[in-house]
């Protein structure tokens, strides 16, 4: 079935859509060839009504009795995802956090290809990490001509943030995932995710101290 480009997709379903396609993708690596909305659920940490809510705005039913088409269903929300093809990546700051990140293999799974490793501090220029070479800042702009990133990774600290966000909006990359602990303002037409790991950390020990309090009282 081919996905209508223009079909509004609401943003709530779009972030459920990775965990759909882990989910698949163990199916498929186990040889299942359907999988039921019950089983889809679970392995997405979501409830069966939602998943078949969110795949019919993929157009995808699936079959009384039956389930999903595992392979099927695969390639609509890897077509829906933009999956279909790889996507170049540039990363500017190579800290720890960006050495993680142009190390981790695992975006090459996925389609997206490490092209371009950017960072300020000179002791770090010329340096090859997975193969890239570091380039400084000032040649943000080339690297991203020269490559054609599609997607920016600021790892950078949060005062320098905004300007990396600028450079790489000027330079022409238009989707921005952000790390850094801080908001970015971009233009209406750049698509920014965040993320911020401090924050992670506060939710978890949230639940930790709801966990602990509520030990306490059934002792």
């Amino acid at each position: 079935m081919s996905v209508d480009p223009l079909r509004h997709i609401p943003e709530a379903t779009v972030n459920r859509l990775p965990l759909y396609l882990r989910a698949l993708v163990e199916a498929a690596e186990g040889k299942h060839p359907t999988i039921s909305s019950e089983r889809l659920a679970e392995r997405a940490g979501v409830n069966a009504a939602k998943v078949r809510k969110d795949l019919s705005f993929l157009g995808s039913y699936g079959t009384r009795g039956v389930g999903y088409d595992v392979e099927g269903l695969l390639f609509q929300i890897r077509t829906e995802l933009g999956l279909t093809q790889d996507w170049p990546v540039v990363i500017v700051g190579v800290g720890n956090l960006g050495h993680a990140l142009a190390n981790y293999r695992g975006f090459g799974a996925r389609g997206f290809e490490i092209v371009g490793l950017v960072d300020n501090d000179p002791s770090k220029i010329g340096e090859e990490v997975a193969g890239v070479e570091v380039r400084p800042l000032e040649e943000l702009g080339d690297v991203v001509s020269g490559t054609s990133p599609a997607i920016g990774i600021i790892a950078t600290p949060a005062a320098v943030a905004q300007d990396v966000a600028d450079r790489l909006v000027a330079a022409g990359v238009s989707s921005i995932l952000n790390f850094a602990p801080t908001v970015l303002s971009v233009p209406s037409n750049v698509s920014v995710r965040k993320v911020d790991l401090a924050i992670e950390l506060q939710v978890l020990s949230f639940y930790n101290q709801r966990q602990s309090e509520t030990g306490a009282a059934a002792g």
